[in-house]
C-alpha cells in the first residue's frame, strides 16, 4: 500500500475543502491519529472552525484557493461534491495529492453523468433521460409514464433540485421552478420502492476496501431522519446490495469514504439511486457503533493507511438527525435533558443558525436490537430543539 509522503518531518497535514459538520467530524478522527488539519472555507465562521490546525478563507472554486490550500498539506479531500471539477483538476496537475480525484467529482456532482457511469459498468439504476427541453421531458414522460422525476443535474441535495410530476401542467410547472432553461435537468423514471438503503464504501488509492453494513434510511420530505444499523433485509439482499454498492464506488474510481444510496422495491429489485463521493450522513451511525468509523477510515484511505475493521460493536445501531425547527438560533435547547438519557451519543454541529429541516446534529444509540437502540435515540433526539425556545 502506497504511503503519502509528508512533505516534512511533522505529522501528517489533511486539507478539507469545505468546514461542515462533515469537515469537523473528518477533523476529529484525523486528530486522534496525530494529524493536522487544514480547512478552506468561503466564510470565516464554520462548524470545523474550532478543529481546524489552521484555516483558509476563499473561494473553493477559485484555482488559486485550492493550490495554496494543497501546498500547505500532505493530501486534499472534500467534505462536498459541488467543488468545480476544472479548479480541481489544476491541483494534480501542479502534483498534489486529491483524493477523490477530480475525475471521479467531475463524474458523480453531474447526476446524468453519474447515471450514465452506473449504467454503463451494468450497475441497476432506474431509467433516466438528458432533458435539454421541456419537449425531451414530455419525450420521457411518455417512454417511462407518470410519475417523473425531474431533476437538476448539478447542485442538488437533500431533495432540493427534484421535483416528482404526475402530469404534463405539473412538468411545465416544474420545468420552471427548478430553472430548466438556465439549469441543465434531466428525468427519471419514478422507483416505486419498499425500503431506501445505504451503504458506505470506503476504498483505499491501493484498492483496498472496507464495507460497512447495509443500513436503512428512512426520509420525510426528502430529508434524511432516521438510519437503522443493519436494515431489516434478507441476508441475500443486504449482500446484493454491498456489491453493488461497491461496484458502483469503483464504476466512478472512488476513493475514501463515500455514501451510496439505493432503492430496495417489493419485488426485491435493488437500484442505485445517488453516489455522495465523501463522507455521508447515512454513516454517522460508525462513530460509536463500528471499530473504525467512517471518517477515521477515510482519513486512513487518503493518506495510504491500512483500514480499519468495520465490525459493529453492538448488535444494532440507531441514528437519529436532529434537524432545525425554524429560523432562529443554531443553540440547542433542552441538551441538558437530552445528556440524561444513558446510552445516547449526541451529536451538535455548532452551526451558527438554525433553519426549518437544516442538520443541526445527530443522536446514535446502540442496542440488542434496532427497537432498543431506537428507542433509546428518540428518547434524546426529542428532548432537542433548533430555532424554537
Amino acid at each position: 500500500m502506497e504511503t503519502i509522503r509528508k512533505r516534512s518531518d511533522k505529522s501528517p497535514t489533511l486539507g478539507i475543502i469545505g468546514g461542515g459538520q462533515l469537515a469537523k467530524m473528518t477533523a476529529l478522527a484525523a486528530f486522534r491519529l496525530g494529524c493536522e488539519v487544514v480547512v478552506l472555507e468561503k466564510q470565516k465562521e464554520f462548524p470545523a472552525n474550532s478543529l481546524d490546525t489552521h484555516k483558509l478563507i476563499g473561494d473553493w472554486n477559485d484555482p488559486n484557493s485550492l493550490l495554496r490550500l494543497a501546498s500547505m498539506v500532505d493530501v486534499v479531500t472534500l467534505e462536498n461534491e459541488f467543488v468545480d471539477a476544472e479548479a480541481l483538476a489544476v491541483v494534480e496537475q501542479q502534483t498534489y495529492h486529491l483524493l477523490p480525484s477530480a475525475a471521479t467529482i467531475r463524474t458523480v456532482q453531474d447526476k446524468l453523468w453519474q447515471k450514465q457511469a452506473l449504467s454503463n459498468a451494468g450497475l441497476p439504476v432506474p431509467r433516466f433521460a438528458d432533458t435539454p427541453s421541456i419537449a425531451a421531458a414530455l419525450g420521457a414522460a411518455s417512454e417511462f409514464g407518470w410519475p417523473l422525476l425531474l431533476k437538476k443535474r448539478r447542485n442538488g441535495y437533500d431533495g432540493k433540485g427534484n421535483a416528482t410530476v404526475e402530469s404534463a401542467a405539473e412538468l411545465r410547472q416544474a420545468w420552471n421552478h427548478l430553472g430548466g432553461n438556465t439549469n441543465a435537468l434531466y428525468a427519471e423514471e419514478f422507483c416505486s420502492f419498499k425500503k431506501e438503503l445505504a451503504v458506505i464504501i470506503t476504498r483505499s488509492k491501493g484498492g483496498a476496501e472496507a464495507i460497512y453494513p447495509v443500513v436503512e434510511t428512512i426520509q420525510y420530505d426528502h430529508i434524511c431522519h432516521v438510519v437503522k444499523a443493519p436494515a431489516s433485509i434478507p441476508v441475500e439482499a443486504a449482500a446484493q446490495a454491498a456489491d453493488i454498492a461497491r461496484r458502483a464506488v469503483s464504476a466512478v474510481g472512488g476513493a475514501g469514504s463515500m455514501g451510496i444510496e439505493l432503492f430496495l422495491t417489493s419485488r426485491g429489485e435493488i437500484f442505485v439511486n445517488e453516489i455522495a463521493p465523501r463522507v455521508h450522513n447515512s454513516g454517522h451511525y460508525t462513530i460509536e457503533a463500528c471499530e473504525c468509523s467512517q471518517f477515521e477510515n477515510h482519513v486512513r484511505a487518503v493518506l495510504g493507511w491500512p483500514l480499519g475493521s468495520i465490525a459493529m460493536r453492538a448488535p444494532a445501531a440507531v441514528m437519529i438527525n436532529l434537524l432545525g425547527a425554524g429560523e432562529g438560533s443554531g443553540e440547542a435547547y433542552g441538551l441538558a435533558q437530552a445528556l440524561q438519557v444513558d446510552g445516547a451519543h449526541v451529536h451538535v454541529y455548532g452551526k451558527a443558525r438554525s433553519v426549518l429541516g437544516r442538520k443541526m446534529g445527530h443522536v446514535t444509540a446502540l442496542g440488542k436490537s434496532v427497537e432498543e437502540a431506537l428507542a433509546l435515540a428518540q428518547g434524546a433526539a426529542t428532548c432537542i430543539r433548533f430555532g424554537i425556545e
